[in-house]
This record gives structure tokens, sequence and C-alpha cells, in this order.
């Protein structure tokens, strides 16, 4: 009998390299789902928003009634008038809108100016502020406005005239003293500035109970006053447009309350005087006396009415 040829066992050892390929794609497929989940759609975010927002409003929901339907003609005391909320609604807005609309005035009329950086216009709910270089303006040292100065203030003035914005005038300057016979700090010069430019406006037509004027000196810098590009920013006009006006406190007794005072002294006649301290013909003299307490110990007290068991 013929003996059989031992067979040889090829061994692969390269199968390691099938795990790793398929750990490989894993790996790649795992980091392609995760970048695709970070890059979120602005647009469909928005619409998915706006869907859960629809779906779970209760405004979406149609009401279910509940009862009979009322036969009143009468209006329900919960429902709000609505031409009288938009009303108050556009009376809140009013100011604001108008504010913006000043600002996009300002922005066309002094875009040259703008983009020279020699004036700025700034916005927000409350205030439109213009600030106007000095360079423009006035000469150095001095409060005597230019040619250039009135012709852009009276341009304001055509703007702002016919509105009704409360205008604060601002006068700033640079921290380099002053000490001229005219002025003998900043504080007279940002203020004599300030003035310079409301009377402009004033003449230029802008009624002069909206108008006031304000001298800061150098105490409100813009910009750092250590070189010579932040000085001359600092060295400003600024006006200071109002959404509204504010009422300012009156430090005097209103009219009727001190009428009233004035009858009540009037009706009551001394005791009233007295309860004033106004009745100086009777004075009252109190003494204080010490008041033993059946205790032993002592009150100090000048009330003619208490209990006393010995005075001393």
């Amino acid at each position: 009998m013929a003996r059989r040829k031992p067979v040889e066992m090829h061994v692969n050892h390269e199968r390691w390299l099938v795990s790793y390929a398929d750990f490989i794609t894993l790996l790649f497929a795992f980091f392609v789902v995760m970048y695709s989940v970070s890059q979120v759609s602005e647009n469909k975010h928005r619409q998915l928003s706006e869907t859960l927002m629809e779906a779970f409003s209760p405004r979406s929901m149609k009401p279910i009634q509940v009862g009979e339907l009322s036969r009143s003609p009468t209006t329900s005391v919960i429902e709000l008038p609505f031409d009288e909320v938009r009303e108050l609604v556009e009376a809140q807005n009013e100011g604001f809108d108008s504010l913006e609309q000043l600002s996009g005035i300002f922005t066309e009329e002094f875009g040259s100016l703008i983009n020279d950086r020699l004036i700025q216009v700034y916005s927000n709910e409350f205030w439109l502020q213009i600030e106007v270089q000095d360079s423009i303006l006035f000469a150095s040292g001095s409060a005597e406005p230019s040619a250039q100065a009135q012709a852009i203030f009276a341009r304001i003035a055509d703007i702002l005239q016919d509105r009704e914005h409360p205008i604060q005038v601002e006068g700033h300057t640079d921290n380099v003293p002053i000490n001229s016979v005219r002025f003998p700090s900043n504080w007279e010069l940002s203020a004599a500035r300030a003035a310079a430019m409301v009377k402009l406006l004033e003449r230029g037509g802008v009624n002069a109970e909206r108008l006031s004027a304000v001298g800061y000196g150098e105490h409100q810098p813009a910009a750092s006053n250590d070189t010579a590009e932040g000085r001359a920013q600092n060295r400003r006009v600024a006006l200071m447009i109002a959404r509204a006006r504010i009422e300012r406190p009156s430090a005097q007794l209103p009219s009727q309350l001190e009428s009233s005072v004035s009858d009540l002294v009037m009706d009551e006649g001394p005791a009233a005087g007295e309860a004033l301290g106004t009745d100086e013909t009777q004075p009252q003299e109190n003494t204080i006396e010490a008041i033993e307490l059946e205790s032993g110990d002592l009150l100090f007290s000048s009330d003619p009415e208490l209990p006393r068991n010995r005075s001393r």
C-alpha cells in the first residue's frame, strides 16, 4: 500500500488586514456621520422651529365651545379693541421710528463728512447722537463758529425745526490746559462752544425750549489723550437728540397741596397752628423729673400724667 504524501498547510499571515480594513471603514463612516450631523442648515432649522411653534402654539388650536353661544351684542370684557391696541403700540414706537428716520436723513445728508470721519452718527432706542469734530467748527482755543460750522448747523436746524425731540448740545475738549482771559479753563471753553451751537440752531428755527447746552471740558473723552489723534477725537461737539422729553422734578410744593395746608391752618385756628408748630405765643415748658417707681427704679419723664410716688 502506497504511503500518502503529507499535505502542506499554507498559513495566511495577512488575515489581520481584513479586520483592519473593516475597522478603518467603520471609523471613516462614523466620522462622516458626525460631520454631517454638525452641519446644521440655518433655513431648515428656522423652518423646523416655526413648524414646532405653530404646532404647539395655543393660537393654532381650535377652541372648543362649552355651553351655548352668547347672544349678547355687547363686546366681551376680555376682548381687546384692536384699534386702541394698535394706536397704543404706534404711540410707543413713534419716537423710536422717528429717531431711525432722523438717523437715515443725517447719514444721507452728511455722507461725505461721515466718510472723512468728521461727523459720526450713533443711535439707540433712546438717543440719536451726532458728533462733529471741532476742526471744522472752531479755530484753536476759540468758540466762534466757522463758516463751515454755520452751514452745517443751518442744515441740521432745517432737519430738526419741525420735530419735537429735545436736543442737548455737549461741548468736549482734550486735556491740554487753556488759560486765557476769556476761557480760564477747558470748562468755560467747552460750555461756550456748546452755547454757540445752540444759538446757531435757534437762529435756524429750532424752538429754544427744546435746546440745552452742556460743557464737559476734558472729562468725557472719547479716546485716549496720550496721542495727537486721540486728542483730536476728543475735541468735538455732540448733539444728543432724545426720543421723548423727560419732565424735570420740581422742588416747589404743588399749588393744590399748598392751598390745602393754608385752608387747614385757617379753619382749625390755634389748634392747627400748634400742630404745625406755628404758635409761638404760648411757649410750653417741659420739666424733666425723676420718678421713683414701686420697684425702686427711676423713670425720667416730662409727662405730667404719669403716676408719681415721689418727685425729686
